[in-house]
């Protein structure tokens, strides 16, 4: 399997009715600063460079966000917090990530997410992180490359790690903890940052500020540029 034939997978999915049923109405009945656009309304494949070094691990898609544009991270407040961090350290070719048409590319970075459907109120089930798991886990595999993951959120901190230990890799003991810009040593020289996610609650509060997030990024390019 390719990673194109992954990403096509994966819009293809429907194992969560629950998401299915959200996703198709929130596209029906957009904010009035939506009114008129037409929603993407399908899981979302990850993005990016198939060679990256870097591989970042978000939540799931938002509502308005990347359920709307087509792409993980576009078109809402965090999406812009992360490509400006991107494109500072080198990963995107531009501050701004508006749609899937905008031509955004990133050089060594590669986006995905634990959830690929925009869950109710941010929040997905159990069993859902539990059906979108094998997606990552097969991501892992595919994406050779790949150095260092960061992860936005502890739940997708924790949701990476079990899918790493999925894909065939043994986890360390003590199993490495949530912290915003810890860094853990996984085997197969891999590194695994946390940082607190970009969300509007966490920016406007500034429990995360434009340095706390710059911190994650430079210590993920200073690995990858020594490995």
């Amino acid at each position: 399997m390719t990673i194109e034939q992954l990403n096509r997978m994966i819009i293809r999915c429907e194992k969560c009715p629950r998401l299915v049923r959200w996703r198709k109405q929130v596209a029906k009945v957009p904010p009035r600063r939506y009114q008129g656009q037409k929603y993407w309304a399908k899981p979302l494949p990850g993005f990016g460079d198939p060679g990256a070094r870097l591989l970042i691990v978000g939540l799931a898609p938002a509502a308005h966000g990347g359920n709307r544009t087509g792409r993980i991270f576009t078109g809402d407040r965090s999406g812009d917090w992360l490509y400006q961090t991107l494109y500072a350290f080198g990963f995107a070719n531009q501050v701004t990530s508006v749609h899937a048409g905008d031509g955004l590319k990133l050089t060594d970075c590669y986006i995905c997410a634990a959830v690929r459907c925009a869950p109710p109120e941010n929040k997905p089930l159990m069993e859902e992180f539990e059906n979108c798991r094998p997606y990552l886990v097969q991501e892992i595999k595919l994406l050779k490359n790949i150095r260092v993951v960061v992860a936005l959120g502890k739940i997708a901190f924790d949701s990476f790690l079990k899918a790493y230990q999925e894909s065939a890799h043994v986890i360390p003991k003590p199993r490495p903890q949530f912290r915003h810009s810890g860094s853990f040593n996984l085997p197969n020289d891999l590194m695994l940052i946390g940082s607190y996610h970009p969300s509007q609650q966490n920016t406007f509060t500034g429990k995360l500020t434009r340095e706390m997030f710059y911190e994650v990024f430079r210590k993920a390019r200073e690995a990858i540029d020594s490995s």
